[in-house]
């Protein structure tokens, strides 16, 4: 009985386990690893966005292939036929620079979106913030691997250049994933303070798109307006993806370091920008 009283003291008597708020490590890392903890929602999230987007919709994956198929044919009309420019398979070199394109600006305007619409999730549970921008540039992954099966195809049958340097295709395309990743974590820090950013984003897209030789070669603009677009990070991307989608070639070392810094660039000022106040966006949203 004394012994057992003795214990309980000593129970009652030891220090508790205290949780020390201050000793939780800087934003960055903890989201970071907040991340790697939750993959396999971010998994889950990029399944539920592919099935939602085409569970409707009576082509289904077809319209992620015909979508920019579409666009090309206008444009090729545009600029081809209207302004008669000279370009060896114009088709495919308006191709090659939307399905770039349409990577960035839809997976940059989904991360924003997402994060915003599951404001009441946020609010209820504790999930990474994050996590819902990571979702979007996967499920625009998934939509860029689509979209390259109409160019392949066309590129065949239309005696375009398709080399052994597509193997090298991964790499122009996850240097634009990390840029991307970054625009849409700064622009969603901005958003769940300002929510006017998202209609003024979508101008703001609208202007970069003809600032960036996507569907038109550079060489149509004057001089001046040539050193503007130069120092767009999206005119590297494009670059990148069209030397060895379009051209059939590997880019030069130069190209390639320039891609790799604008990338990590972008990921890490979007990355610091979206942390720096994460904690607060369950109260904002």
């Amino acid at each position: 009985m004394n012994k057992a009283v003795e214990s309980n003291a000593s129970d009652r008597g030891s220090s508790p386990e205290v949780y020390d708020s201050a000793s939780r490590p800087a934003p960055v890392i903890e989201e970071a690893l907040a991340l790697l903890r939750y993959r396999d929602l971010i998994r889950q999230l990029i399944a539920r966005s592919i099935k939602t987007r085409y569970k409707r919709s009576v082509l289904g994956v077809a319209w992620t292939m015909l979508n920019p198929l579409l666009t090309m044919l206008v444009l090729t009309l545009v600029f081809s036929g209207i302004f008669r420019y000279p370009m060896q398979h114009y088709a495919l070199y308006v191709l090659s620079g939307l399905l770039l394109w349409n990577f960035f600006s839809q997976t940059t305007t989904a991360a924003m979106g997402d994060l915003i619409w599951s404001g009441g999730l946020i609010s209820r549970i504790f999930i990474p913030k994050s996590v819902f921008a990571v979702a979007a540039v996967g499920t625009g992954l998934v939509n860029i691997l689509l979209a390259l099966v109409p160019y392949l195809l066309i590129s065949v049958f239309s005696g375009g250049t398709i080399t052994a340097a597509v193997l090298f295709l991964p790499v122009p395309v996850l240097l634009t994933a990390c840029f991307a990743l970054g625009v849409g974590l700064a622009v969603s820090s901005l958003a769940i303070y300002f929510p006017d950013i998202v209609p003024m984003y979508e101008v703001v897209l609208t202007a970069w798109m003809y600032l960036t030789p996507a569907i038109y070669p550079l060489e149509l603009v004057p001089e001046n307006i040539q050193q503007v677009i130069r120092f767009n990070p999206m005119y590297t991307f494009i670059q990148l993806f069209r030397v060895v989608l379009y051209e059939g070639r590997l880019p030069d070392g130069s190209l390639l370091l320039q891609g790799v810094v604008l990338g990590f660039a972008g990921l890490l000022i979007g990355w610091v920008l979206f942390n720096r106040k994460a904690r607060e966006y369950s109260y904002r949203i």
